[in-house]
């Protein structure tokens, strides 16, 4: 026989032997315990036992008591000792087992009284993440997506009244200091009335109480543009575009003037209609002196005109 033969039937012998065990165990373990526990009269042999039978099968003559007699009470348990085992040896049944049975309750606690095991924890703590996530998630895109009704770019926006922005947006000195206004994404500059007339913005809606808002972004791109205070204007520093104060266009690549947004004045309060941009080509005759000053940037785009 090869090795390999030798090993399946070694592993074959080990297995029966092994189903042999258990199948003993366990039957030696089903056996009655009141036949594993027989008193020790089933140790006798047979013929003691029968013996035993004999005796008390042969009548018993009790004599007078004499003074070396054994007591009466010595030949009573004499004789329920033999009736005992004659009772025991005609009994050909066996002795009832009795069997003792271990008993599980299962009690059904409360939630209350359970409290939360490990694997609720976590699995509340999770859907709870999980909860939250979706839930920031479709907030925020309901507020993205929700139209925005009031207030806000892209609204009415009432920026101050127009006395008080006069006094803000022209210093003691005569010079221009513009008024940012982050809600409207817009500078408050003065316009004069006298200027209205000669210049293209006549009738177009864009000036009030002597006040126009400018557009932020640049025209040729899309960057803010600061304000200059030396050139008393306002220069883009992505690719040197330059308008006077009033938004005209004075230099650089910028294809037409600032955008600016329809005002109104109600009621002694300037109102910036951001929803309505308007757009206006290049001035020929500028408005306002441009530059008063130095500027801030240098004048570095090749297209500039």
């Amino acid at each position: 026989m090869t090795t390999v033969q030798l090993l399946i039937v070694a592993l074959s012998a080990i297995v029966l032997v092994g189903v042999l065990g258990a199948f003993v165990i366990a039957y030696r373990r089903s056996e009655s315990p009141g036949r594993q526990a027989r008193s020790w009269r089933a140790g006798l042999s047979r013929e003691t036992r029968k013996a035993d039978r004999s005796a008390l099968a042969t009548p018993m003559v009790v004599q007078p008591a004499e003074p070396d007699a054994v007591p009466e009470m010595e030949v009573t348990e004499a004789v329920a000792t033999a009736a005992e085992d004659a009772a025991e040896e005609e009994s050909e049944e066996p002795v009832a087992a009795m069997q003792a049975v271990e008993v599980m309750r299962v009690e059904e606690l409360s939630p209350q009284e359970a409290g939360v095991n490990r694997r609720q924890f976590f699995t509340r703590a999770l859907g709870a993440t999980f909860g939250a996530f979706v839930g920031l998630n479709g907030i925020s895109y309901l507020a993205f997506l929700w139209p925005r009704l009031s207030g806000g770019f892209g609204s009415d926006i009432d920026v101050g009244a127009i006395a008080d922005l006069q006094t803000e947006v022209v210093l003691n000195d005569g010079s221009i200091l513009p008024k940012f206004v982050p809600e409207a994404r817009a500078y408050i500059v003065p316009f004069a009335e006298s200027d209205i007339s000669r210049s293209q913005f006549e009738g177009s809606g864009v000036v009030a109480g002597g006040l126009t808002a400018l557009f932020q972004r640049c025209v040729h791109l899309g960057c803010r543009v600061p304000w200059c205070d030396a050139s008393q204007g306002f220069e883009c520093p992505c690719h040197g575009s330059k308008y006077n104060y009033v938004g005209e266009y004075e230099a650089g690549p910028a294809p037409r003037n600032l955008d600016r947004f329809a005002v109104e004045d109600q009621n002694g309060r300037l109102i910036v209609k951001t929803g309505t941009i308007i757009q206006s080509a290049r001035a020929i005759a500028k408005t306002v002196q441009y530059p008063q000053g130095p500027s801030c940037i240098a004048l570095n785009s090749p297209t500039a005109v």
